[in-house]
């Protein structure tokens, strides 16, 4: 590091450092930058040290998702120079290995739109965006492999949890991946998800507003709602839905948008007001599946993002097709989701049948 970039402390043997942040990182997410700056420092490690106050900016405590900005200090313990540096000398180095050649075939066929700023993939069920522990083979890590494809080392602009399908924003650039970032930060992208729930939302489209604190429980971390005196560490989380098509009163087929973008907030939101999303095992959408013979994965979809685009021209508008196991349970229960689309704007689905009565 050079001494623009960090200054030392006044201790004689300094156990902390601080790093300001440069105008090339501006709006980047606190872990995205850290994933930068110390490569080899895991995600679970980088929760830890923020949770416990090892990792500050500004003297704050923050969260992994806060956006850091031009001039900001991050106040980062020594200990994770350290931990980088020995990963560099047990033969991982600064530069990631090669992709293997499945993995790279892999990430081919997820992509759906490429430029020279952005890619954008379709991300199967069942693979990490990150690594984390116990978790070796993640999106992320393939593509650090890949900058040989790519130019560059792909950055991940936001996230999708593991058992999440659907469209994944990767930039392509470090300066495109802070413009995406502060696009984010100030809620311009706009995100649907499709889901079947149990039971049918009366009414049939709402907007669900409950802060979540985390929580950990023996299925892993998950959120939960604030309860009174917990407003410190809530975070606040709007979520519109909107029922598109049902089966009986078992089970809906809904459209969801988050306003905000926390840990695991479709899936919270959706089990707080009594209709959890099938085949969600941490929010009581794992059991009693509405139909027999249906496939137990999650039925969650990252099914469209609409964004600015990052050079200023235009704007990227991404549809992503359902997963397999989806498609199967659309099939199963007779839905189609061919008869659906989104309208521009990105009002709720219409059937092509109501776009034409109101043409009339």
């Amino acid at each position: 590091m050079t001494a623009e970039d960090n200054k030392a402390s006044s201790d004689k043997s300094p156990r902390v450092e601080t790093i300001h942040v440069k105008d090339s990182e501006a709006g980047m997410r606190l872990d995205r930058w850290f994933k930068s700056r110390f490569p080899d420092v895991g995600h679970t490690y980088l929760q830890k040290l923020l949770r416990t106050g090892q990792v500050r900016v500004n003297s704050k405590r923050v969260e992994a998702n806060a956006r850091v900005e031009a001039g900001d200090e991050v106040r980062v313990p020594v200990i994770a120079r350290t931990k980088s540096k020995a990963a560099g000398a047990a033969g991982s180095g600064s530069a990631p290995q090669g992709a293997s050649k499945a993995d790279r075939e892999f990430i081919e066929r997820m992509i759906l739109y490429e430029d020279d700023d952005v890619l954008v993939l379709n991300k199967p069920a069942g693979i990490a965006v990150q690594g984390g522990t116990g978790t070796k083979r993640h999106i992320d890590g393939i593509l650090a492999g890949m900058a040989d494809r790519f130019g560059d080392r792909p950055r991940l602009v936001h996230r999708l949890d593991r058992d999440t399908s659907g469209v994944l924003l990767v930039a392509k650039t470090r300066a495109a991946a802070a413009k995406l970032g502060r696009i984010f930060q100030t809620r311009s992208a706009a995100k649907t998800y499709w889901a079947l729930v149990k039971g049918v939302p009366r009414p049939p489209q709402g907007r669900i507003e409950a802060a979540l604190v985390k929580a950990s429980g023996p299925d892993g971390d998950r959120v939960r709602k604030a309860l009174p005196g917990e407003q410190d560490k809530a975070m606040h989380a709007t979520t519109h839905y909107s029922v598109i098509d049902k089966v009986a009163n078992k089970a809906a087929w809904v459209s969801l948008k988050p306003v905000t973008g926390r840990q695991h907030q479709l899936r919270a939101h959706m089990d707080l007001i009594g209709h959890p999303i099938v085949g969600d095992n941490k929010y009581e959408g794992g059991m009693d599946l509405p139909a027999e013979n249906m496939d137990a994965k999650l039925h969650l979809h990252a099914r469209r993002l609409i964004i600015p685009h990052p050079s200023g021209a235009g704007k990227i508008d991404i549809t992503a097709p359902l997963p397999p196991h989806m498609l199967a349970t659309w099939e199963l229960l007779g839905m189609d989701p061919s008869r659906y689309d989104q309208e521009p704007d990105g009002e709720s689905p219409r059937s092509e049948r109501e776009k034409r009565e109101k043409r009339r």
